[in-house]
């Protein structure tokens, strides 16, 4: 999943991009309101990671752009910014969480998980279809009741099946949800990823449309 964090510290933003990345997310990383205002695919986007003080502006402009613009993606504040005022613009603003620096990884990363279940509107966190399970915050599969041992990337694109089974996702649309924008990869890395995850979960799972991409499901 892909989560755009805006965040102009040179120094947190490349931590916890790292950090991000090996919990299982392809980050794309803003550092500054214009680049928030004008960052493309926003539909593409998971959730966001938003700091308030920015070189150009104020974050809470651009959460207030971003939900003026129907962006729905679930937005988490995180700022050294810790007043109760600052609190309650925040959320008033449309932000879904508020977290205050300096914070432990991994609550944020709980944070982020429960925005995304909240976002999901799941109670639990398996989700199902054609004879799969898996648990997104967990990070584990099941096929037919058996445990599956796969890769970051393999995991990464099985989430992304299930969520859309029955759609047809093309080789740029699943390139899209696995690579942050910085990264460089070609159609050939993502068909490649799917035959592998063929072999593992079956291949009647995973339907190529001629011309159009793949769509999962019975």
């Amino acid at each position: 999943m892909r989560v755009l964090l805006v965040e102009d510290d040179e120094q947190l933003s490349t931590r916890l991009s790292e950090r991000l990345r090996s919990a299982g997310f392809a980050v794309d990383l803003a550092r500054s309101r214009a680049d928030g205002e004008a960052w493309p695919d926003m539909d593409k986007i998971a959730v966001i990671i938003l700091d308030l003080g920015l070189p150009d502006g104020s974050g809470m402009d651009l959460l207030t752009h971003w939900r003026r613009r129907k962006v729905a993606c679930p937005i988490l504040i995180l700022t050294a910014r810790g007043s109760w005022q600052d609190k309650v613009a925040g959320l008033n603003a449309g932000a879904d969480d508020f977290v205050v620096k300096p914070v432990r990884f991994e609550e944020l990363l709980a944070r982020l998980h429960a925005l995304m279940r909240r976002e999901g509107g799941a109670r639990e966190n398996w989700i199902e279809d054609a004879g799969i399970r898996i648990d997104p915050i967990a990070r584990v599969a099941e096929c037919e009741g058996q445990p599956l041992s796969l890769s970051k990337q393999e995991f990464r694109l099985l989430s992304l099946f299930v969520r859309r089974a029955g759609q047809v996702l093309s080789q740029a649309d699943i390139g899209e949800h696995l690579y942050d924008l910085a990264s460089h990869y070609d159609l050939n890395a993502v068909e490649v990823l799917v035959s592998r995850l063929r072999r593992k979960i079956g291949r009647t799972r995973i339907h190529t449309v001629r011309g159009l991409g793949y769509r999962f499901g019975a």
